[in-house]
């Protein structure tokens, strides 16, 4: 592996937009996710590519790829797998579970009830599995895609705070404008068939990542800079609109974020404007909102949207 990040990311995001379209800045969100060993959730209404944008990451990276659609009689055991007797050999055999993958996505996590997402988020956390008491080891490469729709809530489990602050990023997936859609109707016009794919070709392994990783450990960071991350964090905490401002995992997962956005800038060393561009889907999720506030129309973007233009940036 010879390639700079800035060069890998920039070849896998070329090979993405052959088929996504329109969606530049949610494909670059889920490259830093995946370079800084996290995992994202996507939200976005359904008809967003959200499932077709996972898929082509898979396919151009030659990632082994499972899909779950959560739905609410899914069980912990239809994601771990179980241990199974074979009578006729005296022993028990461990029928693995989709989590016994590379990229998983999973579909619609709030639709599933709160014993299977926890079942899910362990996963995520620990990277092993409990089945009867024994611990199996996930992939290095186990990377959770999970999609929701932030718009209909019936029948939906919605996912507690502590278990949002799993996912390192969520990533909000908006329309496209026209001129990208236009594109998109031109693809499908030209015989587009988004369950094969055939237009995607793999460019990368999932082994790059590890290779990868050294490049994005030795960017620097000073100390400015990383006080600017801990000015925007306690700048949530701080907030009259804000019940439960981000944590320091937040700080830390800015921090962690910021040096692959700086990687994937091309530079070995971190400045504001990398900080800022993954702020928002690094701290969204992890910001509760007071019921008035909320009232009052305020979101968790357009919050930090505001204490970002108003904290002062270092020079």
């Amino acid at each position: 592996m010879s390639a700079s990040v800035r060069d890998w990311t920039a070849a896998i995001s070329a090979e993405l937009k052959k088929v996504v379209k329109g969606q530049d800045d949610v494909t670059e969100h889920l490259l830093v996710c995946m370079l800084a060993h996290g995992h994202a959730l996507l939200e976005g209404v359904p008809g967003l590519a959200k499932t077709l944008l996972v898929k082509c990451l898979s396919k151009a990276m030659g990632a082994e790829y499972r899909r779950v659609q959560f739905t609410p009689d899914l069980m912990p055991s239809d994601l771990t797998g179980v241990r199974v007797y074979l009578a006729a050999e005296g022993r028990f055999e461990l029928q693995r579970g989709p989590v016994f993958t590379q990229f998983l996505l999973a579909d619609e996590i709030n639709r599933t009830p709160p014993k299977t997402q926890s079942a899910l988020l362990q996963a995520m956390e620990e990277r092993t599995v409990s089945i009867d008491g024994t611990d199996y080891a996930l992939s290095d490469q186990f990377f959770v895609m999970a999609t929701q729709n932030p718009i209909e809530h019936e029948g939906t489990y919605p996912l507690p705070e502590s278990q949002l602050d799993r996912f390192l990023m969520k990533i909000s997936i908006n329309y496209p404008q026209p001129t990208a859609e236009l594109e998109v109707l031109k693809l499908h016009h030209a015989g587009l068939d988004p369950h094969r794919l055939e237009g995607i070709a793999q460019i990368a392994g999932t082994g790059d990542l590890s290779a990868l990783a050294a490049e994005i450990h030795a960017v620097k960071v000073e100390d400015k800079v990383m006080q600017y991350v801990l000015e925007i964090v306690g700048a949530t905490r701080r907030s009259p609109q804000v019940m439960l401002g981000g944590s320091p995992r937040a700080s830390v997962a800015i921090l962690v974020c910021a040096k692959v956005m700086s990687a994937m800038r091309g530079r070995d060393y971190c400045i504001p404007d990398d900080v800022k561009a993954v702020a928002a889907p690094v701290l969204r999720h992890r910001l509760l909102l007071r019921p008035e506030a909320e009232l009052e129309g305020l979101t968790a973007d357009r919050l930090i949207d505001s204490q970002l233009a108003a904290l002062p940036v270092p020079r």
